[in-house]
């Protein structure tokens, strides 16, 4: 990584062709919508691309079901280790695979390759006789999906400008949410008619058929993403040229400016910003109150339904999370304000907690359900803030979105623990943690945003002193 030259940059404002005009006024506006919807018609399929990485990433709680820690002989915790297993790669790969990415600048290859990857790992998760063996499997499974997540919230982030991209943050990760309820809903298809198919055990073709799907999928995302926006071959003079001049605009830097920055030089600006720490720790304790999202089906078991009626009551809550999360990002990205409704949604969620944490009714902690799941529209949001707050530089923000993942992702590792069987069924210690860990993280990001607000206000007095703006618009943080 140490020889890549200056002149490799993922987001390069400084490549804006000079011959190539761009319309005013009204007409540029024609072309901007134009060009927006095309990229969203292109960008639509993250969210099958997404749903089908939750859904590989998280089939093992449905497989739970059906038998196979019985199958595989598993015992003590060794359930909880296969589920946590799965991001120690998921973490060790987040950093260099986008720091290869803003190299490479080509995620239409990057993307869907590592797609293929897991997709073949999954499949074969269904062959596995003992614990050894699927240990093996979710280990690796791990290091195939890590480049994904951050992968595809650096590419939407050098696409879209700042007003944009709550909204298309949801958009892209709405695949997520609904797998979690669908992909249960699916699943449960495939564990109640598939049992005994050529000898196999229904969790098993569970595992065949659904990273089957990923393999075929990601082949065909392969012809439909875009790279960026210099070097995407679907896109007219005119388009690309307003493409990267929208974003200069909306003060993604300058010609010359931090655009030129290496990649090894964005690893240290990374590296060397504590708001990078502070969005990662904040984050790492959130994804502990979000382990029971991983848990979901076991949770919805306590109901005391059997397997095919629980996985079916899986996907209400997370259809409601999916809707709210669009209103919450649009109104976000509509107001220009973040931290607001990153409250609105953790306070539901944590009403949720304390509803399961104090009764076991069965109506009461069905609600409790949809409540927990509104945490999703939250972190929609929490995404779209993190890259507006690293927006102008796009070699440390290819590296800032990767660490603060990666690091973050931490906390599922703590999270799978959060939820043993034998708290079960009230789990009233599993939601306290999750209440008490939603609680402190709620309140680190309440300190961002006090420190973005006051940088906000020192450029502001700055700019009201010299009578001249620092950018073509005059950069704010998003807060």
């Amino acid at each position: 990584m140490s020889t890549i030259s200056d002149a490799k940059s993922a987001d390069p404002i400084d490549m804006i062709d000079e011959s190539s005009s761009i319309p005013s006024s009204r007409a540029r506006r024609d072309l901007e919508r134009r060009l927006v919807r095309k990229l969203d018609l292109r960008m639509s399929v993250i969210v099958l691309l997404n749903a089908l990485n939750f859904v590989d990433r998280s089939n093992a709680s449905s497989a739970r079901l059906a038998g196979l820690e019985q199958d595989l002989h598993l015992q003590g915790q060794q359930y909880a280790t296969i589920l946590s297993i799965v991001y120690v790669g998921y973490i060790l790969m987040q950093l260099p695979a986008n720091m290869f990415l803003h190299w490479l600048e080509r995620p239409a290859i990057l993307i869907p390759s590592t797609m293929v990857i897991w997709g073949v790992i999954s499949t074969l998760t269904g062959i596995t006789k003992n614990y050894t063996g699927i240990f093996l499997a979710r280990f690796f499974l791990g290091f195939a999906e890590g480049p994904f997540v951050p992968g595809v919230l650096f590419l939407i982030s050098g696409w879209y400008k700042r007003d944009e991209l709550a909204v298309r943050t949801t958009l892209v990760s709405c695949g997520s949410v609904l797998s979690a309820g669908f992909g249960a809903v699916f699943a449960s298809g495939i564990l109640s008619g598939m049992q005994g198919t050529l000898g196999q055990a229904a969790w098993r073709w569970l595992f065949y058929i659904e990273g089957s799907a990923t393999v075929l999928v990601a082949i065909c995302a392969m012809f439909l993403l875009p790279d960026f926006p210099h070097n995407t071959k679907w896109l007219t003079p005119e388009e690309r040229t307003l493409a990267i001049s929208r974003l200069a605009e909306d003060g993604y830097g300058r010609p010359g400016d931090l655009t030129k920055r290496t990649t090894m030089q964005g690893l240290w600006d990374a590296v060397s910003d504590w708001k990078v720490w502070w969005l990662s720790l904040a984050l790492f304790i959130q994804f502990v109150s979000l382990s029971f999202v991983i848990y979901f089906p076991t949770i919805v078991a306590t109901l005391g339904y059997d397997t095919s009626v629980t996985l079916l009551l899986v996907a209400p809550p997370w259809v409601l999370s999916t809707i709210t999360s669009f209103a919450l990002s649009r109104y976000s990205d509509k107001k220009r304000k973040r931290y607001i409704y990153v409250v609105a949604s953790s306070s539901t969620a944590a009403l949720g907690f304390i509803i399961s944490l104090c009764t076991m009714n069965t109506t009461a902690r069905y609600i409790s359900m949809f409540l927990m799941a509104q945490i999703s529209a939250g972190q929609m949001v929490l995404w779209g803030w993190m890259a507006n707050t690293f927006a102008r530089e796009p070699a440390k923000r290819a590296a800032a979105i990767a660490m603060i993942n990666g690091l973050a992702q931490a906390g599922n590792i703590v999270g799978s623990f959060v939820w043993p069987i034998n708290w079960g069924p009230s789990y009233r210690y599993s939601y306290a943690i999750c209440f008490a860990a939603l609680g402190v993280s709620t309140a680190m990001f309440g300190v961002m945003y006090l420190h973005l607000k006051r940088l906000n206000e020192r450029m502001e007095r700055d700019e009201q002193d010299t009578k001249e703006l620092q950018g073509p618009v005059g950069f704010r943080y998003l807060v």
